[in-house]
């Protein structure tokens, strides 16, 4: 590993620690894999108040199968894109009872059979379900990690295989939660405080971010 890269992980680490939190609210698998359905282009404060509610109103998976579907397509309204949503989660709902007798896959291949799943949410799922080395690639992974260098792609399958080039895997899965915090509260998208930053040392972009 290089140099930089081992400071950039060791300051991310003392500033916002190695325990695995998880923004997205949950109790069994497969009510993190519909969450994590639900957050596409949508907070994850206004998912964790639909399901809430959805959770109590579906408890089971065979009740999500067995929803009809334009009531559930309101239930799920506030997050956005609401039909495909839906839509998803009833069908992946019925995949999993049919072919995975009611429980979420562990295989990454299995997972992205499921509808409305696809790389960022399955290693999601391996990575917070299974402990198994991950690296989830949203906005704010992609981003920072161009910003500080780890990468120059864009798509966030080529940026997720740069990842697993440059870090260790025991920082696959708790990179998620550092970078969106340091994503979320000072490398903004559109007005990062280079200033505020304890890696502007370290940055390829620090002073160059328009």
């Amino acid at each position: 590993m290089k140099k930089r890269t081992e400071e950039i992980l060791k300051r991310l680490d003392e500033a916002y620690g190695t325990e695995l939190p998880l923004f997205l609210h949950y109790q069994e698998p497969w009510q993190l894999l519909f969450a994590t359905i639900l957050s596409a282009q949508c907070t994850d404060a206004r998912v964790n108040e639909v399901t809430a509610y959805l959770f109590k109103k579906y408890p089971t998976l065979k009740a999500f199968a067995d929803a009809d579907l334009a009531e559930l397509e309101e239930d799920v309204k506030p997050t956005g894109f609401f039909h495909n949503k839906a839509k998803n989660i009833k069908a992946s709902a019925k995949r999993l009872i049919d072919v995975y007798g009611g429980e979420v896959p562990r295989d990454l291949d299995d997972l992205l059979t499921l509808p409305g799943v696809g790389r960022k949410t399955a290693n999601l799922i391996r990575g917070h379900i299974f402990h198994d080395p991950a690296i989830v690639v949203d906005t704010h992974v992609g981003r920072l990690s161009r910003r500080l260098g780890f990468t120059t792609e864009k798509d966030p399958k080529k940026v997720e295989l740069d990842l697993m080039k440059e870090l260790p895997k025991d920082h696959w899965i708790i990179i998620n939660t550092q970078l969106i915090t340091l994503g979320r509260t000072v490398c903004k998208s559109q007005s990062p405080k280079c200033q505020e930053c304890f890696l502007s040392d370290l940055c390829t972009s620090h002073g160059d971010i328009k």
